[in-house]
């Protein structure tokens, strides 16, 4: 579903933020169901997409609605679908407690990295350059700027919105993920 509807760029960065993720859990020590994380890093982002965008609710909640449908469709159970929401609904959110949810803990985190730098250096450099090369960043920047500044313009209280009057521009730029060989 991800490669169908999102850019080769945002299926990259979906991929990066389930391998981050799985990394952060398993360095630190949380633990995590891995299909669920997969599956939310998959499609956290999927509310950005044209097609499943909302122009009622943040791209988070549209994504978590999403992919609620999506694991409907998958035999998934009602509980599960609604974790597979919350999951991706809190992404979004500065802290999500590792205890209480690790997956939106930890997708959160592999996000926040893979998006604005944020905890780089606690996976090794040769680690980074490994998946990077796997799953190039390509337009990311670019095409999730522009995203994120529609979903502003939109949504002037979203999470979105926030981040683009806390400069995710220039955090972007900074993010040592878009330099050749600091990665």
């Amino acid at each position: 579903m991800a490669r169908a509807y999102s850019s080769p760029a945002l299926v990259n960065h979906s991929f990066r933020a389930y391998v981050w993720a799985a990394a952060f859990g398993t360095t630190s020590g949380v633990e995590f169901d891995r299909e669920l994380l997969f599956v939310a890093a998959l499609l956290h982002d999927i509310g950005l997409v044209d097609v499943f965008d909302s122009h009622t609710v943040p791209f988070e909640e549209a994504g978590g609605g999403v992919a609620w449908v999506f694991a409907a469709g998958a035999g998934w159970p009602a509980a599960r679908r609604a974790r597979l929401s919350e999951v991706i609904v809190r992404h979004m959110w500065a802290e999500v407690d590792p205890v209480e949810d690790p997956e939106g803990h930890l997708l959160a985190r592999a996000a926040a990295l893979d998006i604005a730098g944020r905890g780089v250096d606690e996976l090794p450099a040769e680690f980074r350059a490994e998946v990077l090369a796997r799953y190039p960043r390509s337009t990311l920047v670019d095409e999730f700027l522009r995203c994120f500044a529609d979903q502003a313009d939109r949504k002037p209280n979203s999470r979105a919105a926030t981040s683009m009057r806390n400069d995710l521009a220039s955090r972007m730029a900074a993010n040592p993920l878009e330099r050749s060989g600091d990665a």
